[in-house]
C-alpha cells in the first residue's frame, strides 16, 4: 500500500470517529435548561436529531469523499506516470472528489442554522 492511500485511510477513519463523537455527545447532551426570555424553546429532541443529522452528513460525506479520492488519485498517478502532462486534468478531478466532503459540511451547517 502507498503512503498517500494508507495517509487518505487514516484521516477518513479519523474524521469517522469525530463525527462519531459528535453524534454520541449530541444525544447525550442534556436538556435545554429555561428559555431566555423573548425566545422560543426549542424542543431538546430536535435538537438532539440536529447534531446526529448533522453529524452523519458531514461523517459519510468524509467517508465519501476519502474513497473518491483514493480512487480518482490511484488512477491519477497511473495516467500521470504515463502522461505528465495530464496533472492540470487530473488535480482537477482529484479537487472535485474532495468537494463532496465540503458539501457534506455546507448541508451539516445548515441544519444547525435550521435548528437555531
Amino acid at each position: 500500500m502507498k503512503l498517500w492511500t494508507a495517509a487518505v485511510i487514516v484521516a477518513t477513519v479519523l474524521v469517522g470517529i469525530l463525527a462519531g463523537g459528535a453524534t454520541v455527545l449530541g444525544l447525550m447532551a442534556p436538556a435545554a435548561g429555561a428559555a431566555e426570555p423573548g425566545v422560543a424553546a426549542v424542543d431538546p429532541d430536535l435538537v438532539r436529531w440536529a447534531f446526529a443529522s448533522a453529524a452523519a452528513a458531514a461523517a459519510l460525506s468524509a467517508l465519501a469523499a476519502g474513497y473518491a479520492v483514493a480512487q480518482v488519485g490511484a488512477a491519477a498517478v497511473g495516467a500521470l506516470a504515463e502522461k505528465p502532462e495530464l496533472f492540470g486534468r487530473m488535480l482537477i478531478l482529484v479537487g472535485l472528489a474532495e468537494g463532496i466532503a465540503i458539501y457534506g459540511l455546507i448541508v451539516a451547517v445548515l441544519i444547525f442554522n435550521r435548528v437555531g
